[in-house]
């Protein structure tokens, strides 16, 4: 019997992505693997099930399940849908795996290898599988969008009859991919932007962007690309030093999260208060705590005059794209190790190594297992 890798039809609230789209189930029968797709499941992403002419088709969540050898998801699967997990299968999605220790103990115990994305090595290799830098790149284009959309001004200078209006001045904190992908989109619109990042070496990166970079004096960088936390006395410093910053811009977006940790608060309900009447604040964080004191996930608030907006599973905003981005992730993880229709794990490997949650009825990762206090 060749591969069967399953496909889930996702069932969190709002999510519209999908795992596979028709191009990459196609590079998986090339490696001799089949396709087993949940009904209905691409509808959300825009993918009809007729998109997909040679995958076969299961009415539900339990018959993909009872069928694959791999099953592939967005988000974690429901508890019923894991426990219909053939035993010794593997899953592989964002799982976040932080969040909960009774569903990292029910991969364990149903003996499901579970390799979790957000756990994927900070190494170049690995970057054409980084569904974080991929889904990241979505919501910072998302967030410079709503900005935007929702800004009384005009984004890019425009001349008219009785005059010339200013352009607005976009301000972005956080320059992972997402904030660099927000300055790109921001400028691209016509914005003023500049932008902050705790860690120095992205001040090239901004600059390139045509953004100018506001220096705090305050550094943090961490390990595996990512900040580390700042001291009492560094917060205290930034903050002085982006209060300016803040209180001078029309729109404030901030992209500052560490998986697994809560967002780092940056901006006050002070720095909030000194903001221009009619400022748009997009705390893409929102979801994981928020940069931006008052911010509500899933909500717009008024904070004055100035409306705080932060937005929930943002790259489900954009379904096609980034079903076909996170595909292609899923695809160059899991592809190097299908060798003539089946699977071969390597766990020599440091990116599968690594990736890895469960396996072996064991909560294999270090570092998820110290947050969950196992």
């Amino acid at each position: 019997m060749p591969l069967t890798i399953g496909v889930l039809a996702e069932t969190a609230a709002g999510e519209r992505r999908l795992s596979v789209v028709p191009d990459v189930v196609k590079k998986y029968q090339g490696l001799g693997a089949r396709v087993v797709l949940q009904k209905g499941a691409g509808v959300p992403a825009h993918f009809p099930d007729s998109v997909f002419p040679e995958v076969t088709f299961a009415d539900s969540a339990v018959e993909v399940c009872e069928q694959a050898d791999v099953v592939f998801c967005v988000q974690p699967p429901a508890d019923d849908t894991i426990a219909a997990i053939k035993p010794g299968s593997l899953l592989l999605g964002l799982l976040q795996p932080w969040t909960s220790v009774e569903r990292a103990r029910q991969l364990a115990e149903r003996q499901i290898t579970a390799f979790a994305l957000e756990l994927l090595p900070r190494i170049s290799r690995a970057q054409s599988m980084d569904a974080l830098s991929s889904q990241g790149a979505v919501a910072g284009y998302e967030c410079a969008l709503i900005a935007a959309d929702h800004s009384p001004k005009f984004f890019p200078m425009l001349t008219y009859a009785a005059g010339t209006i200013r352009p607005a001045k976009v301000l972005v904190i956080g320059c992972g991919v997402a904030g660099l992908q927000a300055i790109a989109t921001a400028r691209r619109i016509g914005a003023m932007v500049e932008a902050y990042d705790v860690r120095p070496e992205t001040r090239e990166q901004v600059e390139s962007l045509g953004a100018k970079f506001v220096d705090t004096g305050v550094s943090a960088a961490g390990t595996g690309g990512y900040a580390r936390e700042l001291t009492d006395e560094e917060k205290a410093k930034q903050a002085e030093r982006l209060a300016k910053a803040v209180a001078q811009c029309d729109a404030l977006i901030t992209t500052a999260a560490i998986p697994g940790k809560r967002a780092p608060r940056i901006i006050t309900a002070d720095m909030v208060a000194r903001m221009k009447p009619g400022a748009v604040v997009v705390d893409m964080a929102a979801e994981s705590g928020g940069n931006v004191e008052g911010t509500v996930a899933g909500e717009k608030v008024w904070v004055g005059d100035v409306l705080v907006i932060g937005p929930a599973n943002i790259p489900s905003r954009m379904p096609v794209h980034a079903s076909e981005m996170y595909a292609k992730n899923l695809f160059n993880f899991i592809s190097p190790f299908i060798k003539d229709g089946a699977l071969a794990l390597d766990w020599d490997d440091e990116v599968m190594a690594g990736t890895c949650l469960t396996h072996a009825g064991e909560l294999r990762h270090a570092g998820v297992k110290q947050v969950l206090g196992l």
